[in-house]
């Protein structure tokens, strides 16, 4: 799956003053690449995931998912793509806290009525570690657990695209190092198109390609 940004923006208004979260944006992100987004807290970096989304409008341009303009879907159109289409982990995780680690995962394919096979479930679990703590609540389990809950929750559909705030925001360096590896492992064997916004430098050093944000304009690329 390809996305293309063209001549993408988002202003906000906070009271009279205009709040341009994302400037200008032209963008192309190739099938099945590994990319991340990087910049300072307030560079527009989560704006842009939210519009590549469809969690936000913008106020002018286009997101283009190989040739369908996301922003032009029917409401029962969105749903679908946001469930099947793309896969999302949020930053704080957003784990359901009265659901088991399985029924957070099992959420998206019990939403859009889709049963993961066994094996896929099974497989997906026991790559990020998680098989021996399926039947425990959020709470009952460490912060990279949950973390690694989110990213099982967000490819049980078997998305097109992963799209990932911060993964490593709330983690220690070990555990942001273990989940960097396994982001990575996973990309390489469902071939998914990936986009990570991140902090972390050491994300970037893997990517396919590497955007900069500074006050809602993307300031370069490196390849």
């Amino acid at each position: 799956m390809t996305i293309t940004c063209n001549s993408l923006n988002k202003t906000y208004m906070q009271g009279d003053l205009p709040i341009h979260a994302v400037r200008d944006c032209n963008i192309k992100i190739t099938e099945s690449s590994f990319t991340v987004i990087t910049g300072a807290s307030g560079s527009g970096k989560t704006t842009l995931l939210n519009l590549l989304a469809a969690f936000d409008l913008p106020t002018t341009g286009t997101v283009m998912y190989n040739d369908r303009d996301i922003f032009k879907f029917s409401a029962a159109e969105q749903c679908g793509f946001q469930n099947k289409t793309i896969g999302y982990v949020f930053q704080d995780f957003r784990l359901l806290p009265i659901l088991t680690v399985r029924e957070n995962i099992l959420t998206p394919a019990v939403i859009s009525k889709n049963k993961p096979s066994k094996y896929y479930f099974e497989s997906l679990v026991e790559t990020l570690g998680l098989s021996d703590r399926l039947d425990h609540l959020p709470h009952e389990i460490s912060g990279g657990q949950r973390q690694r809950c989110a990213v099982a929750r967000a490819l049980i559909n078997k998305p097109d695209v992963l799209l990932a705030d911060e993964p490593t925001g709330n983690l220690d360096r070990e555990a942001s190092e273990e989940l960097i590896d396994l982001l990575l492992r996973l990309h390489g064997e469902y071939k998914m198109t990936a986009v990570i916004v991140t902090h972390d430098e050491r994300i970037a050093e893997f990517a396919d390609s590497v955007y900069h944000m500074e006050d809602g304009e993307v300031r370069g690329i490196k390849k």
